[in-house]
């Protein structure tokens, strides 16, 4: 085909036709490739394609793409658009798309294929939508669970996060890029943004730089690594400085020490900030320099923005150079995603068709069935075919949709307002019991989360006290988490406890079941009851997941990724702290969380033995390779996740008790032995020192292997890293 200059030969190399196409470019032109507009008001973002040269539009109606994309393609250079949008955990905001399991949620699988599957289904759900880039994954790590977003984490363990981020964006992005069901990824919000004052959203990070080197910064090199396209940042300052305007964080490091190709955007409205709210800025021309130069690309929802960057520029302000940069970074991933040949227009019945295919809503099930938690069992699950004849379904989350799809779904507030995923979309846990169960099922609310009345109890106790078996749905719901929405206190909300109180005093059997966004304080009437069993947020197959586990078609395997503290003044209470504090507790209160991380209960019982490793001593260039005889003592098939810690026993500067640096989901039959073996880099076993180089220190350590991050779960095989020969 002939094309009328070489950016339109889809033959050049991608440089080529970015150099091309940037030599054809009015500064006018390039200031709007750096603009992020929102599109929820059709005719205003439709003005700024057109006065402000606008090169991506987020959040736009579905019905509204193909005006946007069509718009585009007349303009001067007919330079394509990228539209973004949050697709979280699944197509978030396509009404009735397979939403998954929250990334908390999921994350306790442990199982990377199904990260993978999961951001591929969301792919190809998403792709005829016209959209072409997710706002996802996030690599926040969970630290003071007041936060509202923690449910959008990995969980606390900054490898893990790492590494369940990869597979992910291997699952968005694929091979290639301008491939059929391909979108590109977006790793967030780089970075720290989760270390919170008083867990409240988007505040000061106390933050030093070998703090984020140490902690915060490695999974985002992973992304990197696995070859994200685009970084989002946070919105939070670090010592004084907002992200958005930290040169050494998205220059220096990002993009000139880790060499990331991609680029940068701002999360909402970042520039504006500086100059509204943090008043680091005095106008939007000085707000336009500094975050130009600190390496930011896209600039997202800060309108007054191309102004006061073509002022910059033009004054003499700014230096071109850090805008032609900038351009360049988007044009190459415009061009990776092949929008100058398909500029991905809208086919929305597609989208309909696919949305929760059987193939897609399978992978909702597999993850919903991995990622549950056994944290208590009496015995009384699985149940017993023929012991359970009538089941009690009790709770405000037992037949609730939305807390069960949890945030950034259609309903959440978010994006798309006055609109929510259908209820028969969705399979909640009344609806699975009812599906899995053959014996009588009955229903009562109970309560509210929102609310202090408590004459729903009085029905809850009487169906209480009619059947063999009461399963309690507790949890937390919309207007309790998500951005924005920190909480001061981790209790469940309104009569939920008097709830319980009240069935088990009845004295039936209860089983507990946790449906939140993040981790609830736990009293003795939750974790004495006959069974707890965590979910989370398990998306839309969630119901038919406890269904299985309640029924033993099921043996759960999940592990947390986070922990569970006793009480709020434990929080911070991760598992991988900084050694040196005096004493091991508080006066009041052991330090230990109620569940940590790494714990989860099976039907099983799992017998760890022999464990041993294949070398003591070892160089920088080696592996540390642990291997342990892992026996199913149980009479179910079942997955046992083993875990690796490693401590370096003395260090120039101080250092955490342990870190995880390797695991293994290995599948047992009944009365079957396998060993296990887990390979861990030398060059994985470092620290960051006091002058914020990260090394590997010769000398003494530890491999701790077990069935969690608890001591008595462990057990420690020395070793020592020689030093290398001079």
């Amino acid at each position: 085909m002939k094309t009328a200059h070489p950016y339109q030969n889809p033959q050049n190399p991608v440089e080529t036709r970015v150099d091309d196409l940037m030599q054809r470019m009015t500064l006018e032109e390039k200031v709007g490739q750096l603009m992020q507009v929102n599109g929820q008001n059709r005719e205003e973002a439709l003005e700024k394609l057109d006065s402000q040269h606008a090169g991506s539009f987020l959040q736009i109606r579905w019905d509204w793409l193909a005006d946007f994309i069509e718009a585009a393609s007349k303009t001067r250079l007919g330079i394509p658009l990228i539209l973004g949008n949050d697709c979280i955990h699944g197509f978030s905001f396509w009404k009735d798309a397979t939403i998954l399991p929250t990334q908390l949620a999921a994350a306790c699988s442990w199982n990377t294929d199904l990260m993978e599957q999961g951001a591929r289904i969301t792919a190809e759900e998403m792709v005829h939508s016209g959209c072409s880039w997710t706002f996802s994954p996030v690599l926040c790590i969970t630290r003071d669970l007041r936060w509202g977003r923690v449910g959008e984490t990995f969980g606390e363990d900054p490898y893990l996060i790492g590494e369940f981020a990869a597979a992910m964006i291997s699952g968005y992005q694929g091979e290639d890029l301008s491939a059929e069901n391909a979108v590109l990824a977006c790793a967030k919000h780089y970075a720290g943004y989760s270390e919170t004052l008083g867990g409240r959203d988007a505040s000061e990070a106390e933050l030093s730089r070998r703090k984020l080197k140490s902690f915060f910064l490695p999974p985002f090199q992973r992304a990197v690594e696995a070859g994200v396209g685009t970084f989002m940042t946070g919105y939070q300052a670090i010592d004084g400085q907002p992200s958005t305007a930290n040169r050494w964080l998205l220059r220096e490091t990002l993009k000139d020490e880790w060499g990331f190709d991609g680029f940068l955007v701002t999360d909402w409205n970042n520039v504006g900030h500086m100059v509204e709210n943090q008043k680091v800025c005095r106008d939007y021309t000085e707000a336009a320099k500094v975050a130009m130069e600190a390496g930011n690309d896209m600039i997202m929802t800060t309108p007054d923005f191309y102004q006061g960057c073509l002022d910059a520029v033009n004054s003499g302000q700014l230096d071109i150079k850090w805008v032609d940069d900038a351009v360049r970074r988007i044009l190459r991933y415009k061009f990776k995603l092949g929008l100058f040949e398909n500029p991905r227009m809208p086919d929305l019945p597609k989208v309909d068709e696919r949305k929760q295919a059987p193939a897609h809503r399978e992978v909702a099930l597999k993850m919903a069935r991995e990622s549950a938690v056994l944290l208590e069992n009496n015995g009384v699950l699985p149940i017993q075919s023929g012991q359970v004849k009538k089941i009690a379904v009790l709770g405000p989350n037992a037949d609730d949709h939305l807390a069960q799809l949890g945030d950034w779904s259609l309903g959440s507030g978010q994006a798309i307002k006055n609109s929510e995923h259908n209820k028969e979309a969705v399979v909640t846990l009344l609806d699975g019991i009812q599906n899995h169960f053959d014996g009588e099922v009955l229903y009562e609310k109970g309560c509210e989360i929102l609310s202090d009345a408590t004459d729903g109890i009085e029905a809850a106790v009487n169906a209480a006290q009619q059947a063999d078996l009461a399963v309690v749905v507790l949890g937390d719901c919309k207007g309790l988490m998500g951005e924005w929405l920190s909480t001061a206190t981790l209790e469940l909300q309104g009569p939920q406890l008097q709830l319980l109180q009240a069935v088990r005093d009845t004295g039936v059997k209860t089983v507990v079941v946790l449906v939140h966004s993040k981790p609830s304080i736990l009293p003795a009437v939750v974790t004495e009851a006959d069974a707890v069993v965590e979910l989370f947020n398990p998306g839309i197959r969630g119901g038919d997941a406890f269904a299985e586990i309640l029924t033993g078609q099921t043996n759960p395997s999940g592990k947390l990724t986070v922990s569970v503290p006793r009480h709020i003044g434990q929080c911070p209470v991760f598992y991988n702290q900084v050694r040196g504090q005096h004493g091991d507790r508080y006066a009041d209160l052991t330090q230990a969380p109620l569940y940590p991380f790494g714990y989860g209960k099976s039907y099983n019982t799992y017998r760890y033995e022999n464990a041993r490793l294949k070398q003591a001593q070892l160089g920088l260039q080696d592996h540390v390779e642990v291997s342990v005889d892992v026996t199913n003592e149980g009479d179910y098939d079942g997955y046992e996740i083993v875990q690796a810690y490693i401590s370096d026993l003395y260090t120039s500067a101080t250092w955490p008790l342990k870190e995880l640096k390797g695991y293994a989901r290995v599948k047992l039959a009944p009365g079957a032995t396998e060993t296990v073996h887990i390979r861990i880099p030398v060059s994985a076993c470092s620290i960051v020192t006091v002058d914020g180089e990260r090394i590997v220190e010769p000398g003494e350590f530890q491999c701790l292997v077990g069935a969690s991050s608890r001591d008595e779960d462990l057990v420690a095989l020395d070793f020592i890293v020689l030093p290398t020969p001079s």
